[in-house]
């Protein structure tokens, strides 16, 4: 069995009390062009605040599921609404802006080899234009929630495989995204490290 997770932060500004519906998939379909069915009539609920595990043997369709809500695959049929907006309908030059409330951690990590640790996590909040006074004062506290920082002048390589996944969390919490997708980011770890990670997630989502 392989693991994806979902993370939804609570929201901090509801507009006049509202409670935003924040994922629903309706009826969705998945259908890739050679035939094969990844997705087929899937409804899911996932309420603001929500810590949610998606599990299946390789194949099942998880990172399906992953690229829809992420707008790099598009849906055969159905709808999914993040934040009452219909992502389906969203246009291609809308996508950037969807993704900036979105905060990614893949199963490879994709860390920039030749940048330090702090660099990569600085990196994901200048590139949505963040001001470089907040950048300097939020990145040594993403550090600190991982525990890392004494590891802030370091490079991916000379950091353990469970080092380099909390920079990618961290990374991905840099922009202050509501919405935490994590691709089987415990997959390749060992008991031990797996074990600090969930413990991580749980004390970083309270």
């Amino acid at each position: 069995m392989t693991l994806a997770i979902i993370l939804y932060f609570p929201a901090s500004n509801n507009i006049k009390g509202k409670v935003f519906v924040m994922i629903d998939f309706v009826h969705v379909v998945k259908t890739y062009p050679n035939g094969t069915v990844a997705l087929n009539d899937i409804t899911l609920h996932i309420d603001d605040g929500e810590f949610v595990f998606v599990v299946g043997a390789s194949g099942a369709g998880k990172t399906t599921l992953m690229k829809l809500i992420l707008r790099e695959e598009k849906v055969t049929s159905g709808k999914i609404i993040v934040d009452d907006v219909d992502i389906t309908k969203l246009s291609y030059f809308k996508v950037p802006h969807y993704r900036r409330n979105l905060g990614v951690v893949f199963q490879d990590f994709r860390l920039f080899p030749k940048k330090t640790i702090y660099e990569n996590v600085a990196f994901a909040m200048q590139v949505v234009g963040t001001p470089m006074k907040v950048i300097k004062r939020r990145v040594p506290a993403l550090l600190k929630t991982v525990n890392l920082s004494e590891k802030s002048k370091c490079f991916p390589n000379e950091l353990s495989g469970g080092e380099q996944q909390k920079v990618a969390l961290a990374r991905a919490l840099a922009s202050g995204a509501r919405l935490l997708l994590l691709d089987e980011p415990l997959s390749a770890l060992d008991a031990r490290v797996r074990m600090d990670l969930r413990y991580e997630l749980r004390r970083i989502t309270k």
